[in-house]
C-alpha cells in the first residue's frame, strides 16, 4: 500500500476524481478512478449509490456506507483487511464509497490458494462472522505482492438478521485462538455506546444494525469457536467466485 494510511485517507477524502473505466463484474456500477490531491495520485474504486441494484432485504441506497463501515471495523480490530475506504458526497456520479485499489493477481483466489495461505484465513472468517457478510465470494479475498490479505466488497453486510454466506467454512467447529479472543474482547469495548467507533457506525448503519453487531460480538465471545453452517439457511454465496 503506497504511503501511510492517514495520507491515503486524506487523498481519498479530498482528491479530484477522474473516471478511467468501469469494472464489468458485479451487480452494481463500479468504476476505476484516478484520485489526485496535492500532486499525489492513487488508483481507487468508486461505487456510486445511484448505481446500486435495489435489494429486498437491505435498505435502499445503503450499500456504499456499509463498505465504509467494514473498513472501520477492520481498523478497530487491528487487522487492516479492508483497504482504506471513505464516503464521498461529491463523486462524479453522486455520493458513493471510494476505496483504495489494491494491486493483486486476479487469478489467485480462495479456490486456488496454497495451503499455507488458506491457513491464514481464520481472522478473515471471524471478520465475516462479525459483520454478518452475506457475500464472501472466493474472489473477494486478495493477496497483494507483499503477501498482505485484503478483503473487498462488503456492501451487503451488517444486516440485523442472520445473513452469513461465505466460501470459508474451513474452520467450522474449531476453537478461537487466544489472539482472536483478545481481539474480540478489545473490539467489544470499542463498540460501547459513546465511543468513537459506535458514533461513526451510527452515521453509516441503522441503530438496530449497530446493536446486532455488538450482540454478535458477545455471542462469539461466549462460544469462542467457529460455527458450523446453519442447516436451514443457504451458507454459500452465488456465484461462489
Amino acid at each position: 500500500m503506497p504511503g501511510n494510511q492517514n495520507n491515503i485517507l486524506q487523498i481519498l477524502e479530498y482528491g479530484d476524481l477522474d473516471v478511467e473505466g468501469e469494472f464489468l463484474w458485479g451487480s452494481n456500477y463500479t468504476f476505476a478512478v484516478g484520485v489526485n490531491h496535492d500532486n499525489e495520485t492513487l488508483q481507487g474504486v468508486y461505487k456510486p449509490t445511484q448505481g446500486e441494484r435495489p435489494l429486498w432485504d437491505f435498505p435502499r441506497a445503503s450499500l456504499a456506507k456499509r463498505e465504509v463501515a467494514a473498513f472501520l471495523v477492520s481498523e478497530a480490530l487491528g487487522w487492516k483487511f479492508v483497504p482504506p475506504t471513505v464516503y464521498r458526497e461529491d463523486g462524479p456520479f453522486g455520493p458513493g464509497s471510494l476505496q483504495l485499489y489494491v494491486d493483486h493477481d486476479p487469478e489467485y483466489n480462495y479456490f486456488s490458494f496454497h495451503r499455507d495461505d488458506l491457513q491464514r484465513l481464520r481472522p478473515v472468517a471471524l471478520f465475516d462472522l462479525l459483520i454478518n457478510n452475506a457475500d464472501r465470494k472466493g474472489s473477494h479475498i486478495l493477496f497483494d505482492p507483499e503477501g498482505h490479505i485484503w478483503l473487498i466488497d462488503h456492501g451487503i453486510s451488517f444486516h440485523r438478521d442472520r445473513k452469513l454466506r461465505t466460501v470459508i467454512w474451513d474452520f467450522a467447529g474449531e476453537s478461537f485462538s487466544d489472539e482472536l479472543c483478545s481481539a474480540l474482547v478489545k473490539f467489544e469495548g470499542l463498540l460501547l455506546p459513546g465511543t468513537d467507533l459506535h458514533n461513526q457506525l451510527d452515521l453509516l448503519l441503522e441503530q438496530q444494525e449497530v446493536s446486532a453487531l455488538a450482540k454478535r460480538t458477545q455471542e462469539l465471545l461466549s462460544t469462542r469457536q467457529f460455527p458450523d453452517p446453519h442447516p436451514n439457511r443457504r451458507p454459500y454465496p452465488w456465484p461462489t467466485l
